[in-house]
């Protein structure tokens, strides 16, 4: 087992395609050890943000922030990215041909070890890792394996540690190769420092017609892996280790199964200033363990000794820093990425209303025509699910009264260089106004949307070539119904979309002749002084469209207005809401997604939208482990978990005994609940038996299910779970290092269950099944200590019609939701 310790200096936790990392593994101090803590203490409580701490040697300064002679200088910082993983090498066992996955070396001990390898030309384990010097030049450095190894079936990973620079050289290269027992016939990863490229090679006669031919990439091409599986052999590259993508697959030649194997790494330059190749962990399986930031740098000294003792957070650090949301139907506008968004949504004594698009774009203000007229801010309440107020018009007539419009100046013609998108709420009883309108600063182009005197839609449009034309627009006529409407203008294709629904495809013909001029004024509620708005408008977004349509990708927010959504499945839900909070991966595990109502309404925080759903589900949330993203379970995941399905089986005997903890008290007890959910009844499920016996333990749930049924579904649940709970393990540590079943432990995660075998006479079963709720890790050098904090899983066993373990009459008759 090694530690993986790697920093992405100078990188962003949340873009981590972009993060090179860097490993300081040996200036970890093992013998402290690094400490992991994760998940929850129990099924009824709530995941924490997970938390690393390590102890870094800091003998050369090179984690003191600010420090400009650090190598790391100057990102040495807070939020830094960091991510921990244990990294396991497998032994050689059996007789040889060994098979090619157990040809492991973290090369740690700065020695070449003769039962594996033998060197050439300078070729040697220095820092950690096995060096492949490039000088002199014209010769090649090589570190070359025993002949003893078999690829069928088997695979050889190395992680491709430090790449060499091309130094001036006309030839430059690196190669991993296996080798067959024929000359010349082999699979090769090659690397040129030259032409920056990287070639997966299967070579006969040293020659390959058809290589795959990669740009060489750093982060992406971090690991390397040639793996043989049933016919077929592929080759693979990592950027952590864990997670591959195949590059190139090719039937598997008939020497794979009959030569034993043998591996170089080879480097050579022809000329030029030498530096090195380097390569680590060969052999290894990696195990992520945490993912997240670390939060501070403190320096402290003992003597002249200095270290460093930082603490890390996952990813729920940056998720509750984030500020409150908006309106569904705002966050929706904010996650497609306008070039203008101008909510509408200021409080009554605001003479201006703002973009909040980030492109820091000028304020719409108040222009007034003729005498007369109002324009009232935060006067009308929004469309249904908003919870917003937006602006009054009130014209004298036609042409008298106030209407909003800015000047985008020449920050706006910038953006808006080409084709828009224009999207907007409105609500009005009175035909033949403008709802809003875009021109460039010389009129020559021209866009104006606008409510017909039939009722319907219309734009009317110029171009430098055209001048003002009038095109009605296919669709519902009875847009001045006193509703509210929701209308998007996709000038690239020529769509229009009214209330999601897409009503024109050829409205307006875009650019006429090839002439166009940027925008650069906006008006909303009127144009130039002309068909003043009588009405309400809101959300108004502008989107640049220059390499693709934004109509198609926007529909939807006409139901996060209206419904905020309800009715869609919770898994949907928190992907959503991630998506709100800037976290493009949720993966979601298990099938039972009930649907959830509406959030529409702005105010909280991502994560406390998240946690109602997690809570509405009796679902589960938390950070990955092994990138950025979130994970979340449905309860149905944990449904009567099979024995086929444990992480693992461990004896009692085998456990940190001193530690384990078996209770049976009221913790969880749950025997009177009264529930709701918004705009439903309140209702209420007891356990009369449970009372009798215990009193109440009265619980109180307010969830957004859509249905009263579904929230006495959910209310019965939790009373036949908690009315009368048993005996179970809550604390089982393991020093897992030691066990067989090493990898196995380190896969079980937050949901996982395992079964403790061969409990002492005084356990109330010879074996308990807990399901993993959370877990505290320590890792030192040759010790892997793990708590779990489990709960039973009896607690998630349902109801199955004649099944004799899951149908017994009062004991597993649970009836799932």
């Amino acid at each position: 087992m090694a530690l993986l310790v790697e920093m992405g200096w100078g990188g962003q936790v949340q873009a981590p395609a972009t993060i090179t990392w860097t490993d300081i593994s040996q200036y970890v101090n093992v013998a402290q050890g690094v400490t992991i803590t994760r998940g929850a203490a129990d099924e009824l409580a709530e995941t924490q943000p997970g938390t690393a701490t390590l102890t870094l040697d800091n003998a050369d300064g090179r984690f003191t922030p600010n420090n400009s002679a650090s190598p790391y200088y100057p990102y040495v910082r807070r939020n830094a990215p960091i991510r921990i993983a244990v990294a396991l090498l497998a032994t050689r066992s059996g007789t040889a041909p060994y098979p090619l996955e157990q040809l492991a070396d973290d090369f740690d001990d700065a020695v070449v070890d003769p039962t594996l390898w033998t060197t050439s030309n300078g070729a040697l384990e220095a820092g950690g890792r096995m060096r492949l010097p490039m000088t002199p030049a014209g010769v090649s450095s090589a570190y070359t394996s025993i002949r003893q190894w078999r690829l069928a079936g088997s695979k050889f990973t190395a992680k491709f540690a430090s790449a060499p620079a091309a130094g001036g050289s006309s030839s430059a290269s690196v190669s991993l190769y296996l080798l067959s027992q024929t000359s010349g016939t082999q699979f090769r990863w090659r690397y040129d420092a030259l032409t920056g490229q990287l070639r997966a090679l299967s070579e006969v006669g040293s020659t390959d017609p058809s290589p795959t031919i990669l740009t060489y990439n750093p982060i992406d091409h971090a690991w390397l892996r040639i793996r043989e599986s049933s016919g077929t052999v592929y080759f693979e590259t990592s950027s952590d280790g864990y997670t591959w993508t195949v590059r190139r697959s090719l039937p598997t030649p008939a020497w794979v199964g009959s030569d034993q194997v043998q591996v170089q790494f080879a480097a050579f330059r022809s000329g030029g200033t030498g530096d090195y190749a380097e390569f680590d962990l060969v052999g290894a399986t990696v195990k992520p363990r945490f993912y997240g930031v670390v939060n501070e740098w403190p320096v402290d000294w003992e003597g002249l000794v200095s270290t460093v003792q930082v603490s890390c957070t996952d990813l729920f650090k940056r998720i509750n820093k984030l500020p409150a949301l908006r309106s569904m139907a705002a966050q929706e506008i904010l996650v497609q990425g306008p070039a203008a968004y101008y909510p509408l949504t200021e409080d009554q004594a605001a003479t201006s209303a703002g973009d909040i698009s980030g492109s820091g774009l000028p304020s719409l203000v108040i222009s007034q025509v003729g005498a007369g007229g109002t324009l009232a801010m935060a006067a009308t309440t929004g469309p249904a699910e908003t919870s917003e107020s937006f602006p009054q018009f009130t014209p004298s007539s036609a042409t008298a009264g106030k209407w909003l419009s800015v000047d985008m100046g020449p920050q706006g013609e910038a953006i808006f260089d080409l084709y828009t998108c224009i999207e907007a709420w409105f609500q009005t009883t009175t035909t033949g106004r403008c709802i809003f309108g875009v021109h460039s600063a010389d009129l020559g182009d021209q866009y104006i949307l606008s409510v017909a005197a039939g009722g319907g839609l219309q734009i009317e449009w110029s171009s430098p070539l055209t001048t003002l034309t009038l095109s009605p627009i296919t669709g519902p006529t009875t847009m001045a119904d006193g509703n509210w409407h929701h209308v998007v203008y996709d000038q690239r294709m020529g769509y229009v979309y009214v209330d999601g629904v897409l009503v024109d495809t050829t409205a307006t013909p875009g650019i006429a002749g090839g002439s166009y001029n940027p925008y650069r004024m906006l008006h909303v509620g009127g144009y130039r002084g002309t068909r003043l708005f009588s009405g309400s408008i809101g959300h108004v977004a502008l989107y640049s469209t220059l390499t693709y349509s934004v109509g198609p990708l926007i529909t939807g927010h006409y139901a996060a207005g209206m419904t905020g959504f309800a009715g869609e499945t919770a898994d949907t839900r928190i992907t959503r809401l991630a998506g709100y909070a800037g976290i493009p991966s949720v993966s979601v595990q298990g099938t039972v997604h009930d649907p959830i109502s509406s959030q529409g309404p702005g105010g909280s925080q991502p994560l406390a939208r998240m946690r109602e759903v997690e809570s509405t589900e009796s679902g589960k949330l938390f950070a990955a482990r092994d990138g950025f993203g979130l994970v979340y379970q449905s309860r149905g995941l944990r449904y009567n978990p099979a024995p086929s399905g444990e992480a693992f089986t461990i004896d009692y005997a085998d456990l940190e005994t001193k530690q384990v903890e078996l209770a049976d008290d009221d913790q969880k007890l749950v025997n009177d609940v009264t529930s709701s959910r918004p705009g439903g009844a309140t209702q209420r499920v007891t356990a009369p038996d449970s009372i009798a016996a215990n009193g109440a333990y009265p619980q109180e749930l307010t969830i957004l299910k859509t249905s009263d049924n579904s929230v006495l579904d959910a209310s019965n649940w939790l009373v036949s779970r908690y009315a009368n709970p048993g005996p179970e393990l809550r604390e089982v540590p393991i020093e897992a290092y030691t066990m067989p079943s090493y990898a196995a432990i380190l896969d079980a995660e937050i949901g996982s269950y395992f079964s403790v075998m061969n409990m002492p006479q005084q356990a109330p079963a010879p074996s308990m099944r807990v399901t993993a709720e959370g877990y505290t890790e320590t890792i030192r050098e040759r010790s892997h200590v793990i708590q779990f904090h489990t709960s039973t899983t009896f607690n998630d066993s349902v109801w199955v019609l004649d099944d004799p373990v899951y149908a017994v009459l009062d004991s597993t008759t649970r009836l799932a939701y």
